[in-house]
């Protein structure tokens, strides 16, 4: 009788680790997939930086060095393999780009040009779902995170070598915004 009743405990807990090694598989994953979703919207971004730069450039080919900063900073954020470089080089490509959208500010011409209002159009969007992804990129960073980190499951987590995974996230409280790109 004591022999049984070992052997269902034994059974319960075996069943419990199985069931907190699969959720945290199916975490890792879909943190996986919500990277690979920031991915795709970094990647249209990118896509859509030299349009909108030979755009302005077009109107304002005295302004070089704007254009060369937001080159390089797309560069380097095409570059980044781990979220904390993206981070960085993230933050360097908004800067570049709110620099590039103030220059266009100064050209009334190109303001009322149908394709860069399409191409600003195009930013807004993308930005928008970008923001959208990270923050369910985060969402799930955070779920799983968690369940690394609470007791019992992380015995589990440490035991089968899961890693905690680390947020997407802006420094600066204003580049948190989507960019208001606006011209009057």
């Amino acid at each position: 009788m004591v022999a049984i009743v070992i052997g269902a405990v034994l059974l319960l807990v075996v069943l419990y680790a199985i069931g907190i090694y699969n959720k945290l598989v199916k975490l890792k994953n879909l943190v996986a997939e919500a990277w690979s979703g920031i991915d795709v919207q970094l990647k249209k971004r990118y896509d859509l930086i030299p349009n909108l730069v030979e755009t302005v450039k077009g109107y304002a080919a005295h302004e070089k060095e704007t254009f060369e900063n937001v080159t390089r900073a797309r560069t380097a954020a095409q570059q980044a393999t781990t979220v904390e470089a993206h981070q960085a080089a993230e933050k360097q490509l908004s800067g570049a780009l709110m620099n590039l959208l103030a220059v266009a500010e100064r050209y009334p011409d190109l303001k009322a040009n149908t394709n860069f209002l399409e191409l600003q159009g195009a930013l807004a969007q993308i930005e928008g779902d970008l923001e959208k992804s990270r923050r369910y990129y985060n969402g799930t960073v955070r779920d799983q995170n968690t369940l690394i980190e609470s007791f019992p499951s992380n015995l589990i987590a440490n035991g089968f070598g899961f890693a905690k995974s680390a947020f997407f996230e802006l420094e600066n409280a204003a580049e948190k915004q989507n960019p208001q790109v606006k011209f009057s």
